[in-house]
């Protein structure tokens, strides 16, 4: 047995969601919608299905969904792409973030991250032969210093994986954290991997800015989208990869052997999906949105210190204000069990030096859901405690 792999803890997030089973919980810890995804495109990948072909589609994925990808990211992000030489499609971002760690990364080689960090990051990098360089972010602002990152990167720095709309945070990075990053990447010589999968998931009408069209790091750069978050959809697992020609032909290797191609049902629907107007995207923005401010909104009036939260699903409570004893992971197990209310300890995504005040909660449920979860929460007693100091 690999023994990375077979060290591996069962995740949080496989712990939580059995707990909520065992509890009947409400679960607001998985990252995923309670709707069923656009009916329009569902209805288009089932008449693909039925009506269209359903063998091996080419191994970059179809010339319609990466023509689509391409007009997509020009209309929103005003990126220009080869769809020929700079787009591939992968079966998911996971998929494509693996490949990319696996293309790109010499034994070796230093890998700058930065936690709190999805859990598959730092397996995959070890896997790769990378050697982890952590950038701790912590509460309430996540931002990226010159002296957090002037410490991380060395000489032997040769890859950067980066995460902009930022799980579990809810940040999005600004436009001088983004250059900043920008020119400690080139002062390197190194490859930044960009999983930007929340791209669309923003809010408070921000826009998103790829890495690709930051200074200096067009060829340096891979851009990563998901199609099961820009749609809601999160079992659809496919996956965008932009990258320039040169870094292109190297990670189409590793697709190559990982997967190969992704189902030419779905990539008819989501080239389908890609092209719906403006006005979607816009409405489903607002409806997370709304779901975002009803359950901050509930959450600060029952007495939880709410933190700000600017794209993704999830929104975050820090637990010190309420009791400094109070341990994120202790908290939520209790929570689970005694309020039938299932969450994510923030500390879980991070791989040393924790923070364990935080506590992550998913919105993107309906009102039925979050408002079920609300009446629930009141019950905690230092939240009651210090909803009853305010007033």
């Amino acid at each position: 047995m690999n023994s990375l792999f077979a060290a591996l803890p069962t995740t949080v997030f496989e712990t939580m969601s059995a707990l909520a089973r065992q509890h009947d919980a409400v679960n607001l810890g998985q990252g995923f919608p309670d709707d069923p995804g656009p009916l329009d495109v569902r209805e288009k990948a089932a008449e693909a299905v039925l009506n269209g072909w359903n063998q091996y589609p080419p191994m970059m994925g179809t010339p319609e969904l990466r023509r689509a990808v391409a007009d997509h990211y020009r209309d929103w992000q005003r990126l220009d792409l080869d769809p020929d030489r700079e787009v591939m499609i992968t079966s998911g971002a996971t998929e494509a973030i693996a490949g990319a760690l696996l293309a790109l990364i010499e034994p070796g080689d230093e890998v700058v991250l930065f936690q709190p960090l999805y859990d598959a990051y730092l397996p995959l990098v070890k896997r790769a032969g990378g050697v982890p360089r952590l950038v701790r972010l912590v509460p309430p602002h996540w931002r990226l210093t010159e002296e957090a990152l002037a410490q991380a990167f060395t000489p032997r720095t040769r890859l950067v994986l980066f995460n902009n709309p930022h799980n579990p945070t809810g940040r999005v990075f600004d436009a001088g954290e983004l250059v900043l990053l920008a020119r400690f990447c080139t002062r390197s010589d190194a490859v930044l991997v960009s999983d930007e999968v929340w791209e669309h998931v923003i809010f408070d009408g921000l826009q998103h800015q790829s890495v690709l069209s930051l200074p200096g790091l067009r060829e340096r750069s891979v851009k990563i989208g998901s199609a099961g978050k820009i749609f809601g959809m999160t079992g659809w697992k496919v996956g965008f990869v932009c990258a320039a020609p040169e870094l292109m032909r190297v990670l189409s290797k590793a697709h190559q052997f990982l997967t190969f191609t992704t189902p030419p049902a779905l990539q008819h629907a989501v080239a389908y999906g890609l092209g719906k107007e403006r006005e979607w995207f816009l409405a489903t923005r607002a409806g997370l949105q709304r779901s975002r401010d009803r359950l901050a909104h509930g959450l600060s009036a029952l007495g939880f210190p709410v933190l700000p939260s600017a794209g993704t699903y999830f929104l975050n409570v820090d637990l010190a204000p309420l009791d400094p004893g109070l341990r994120d992971e202790a908290f939520c197990r209790s929570l689970v069990a005694r309020e039938g209310v299932a969450a994510i300890p923030v500390s879980a995504f991070y791989a040393e030096q924790p923070v364990e005040s935080v506590v992550r909660f998913c919105f993107a449920k309906t009102d039925a859901t979050i408002d079920r979860a609300l009446e629930r929460l009141s019950r905690v007693e230092p939240a009651k405690q210090a909803a009853h100091s305010a007033q």
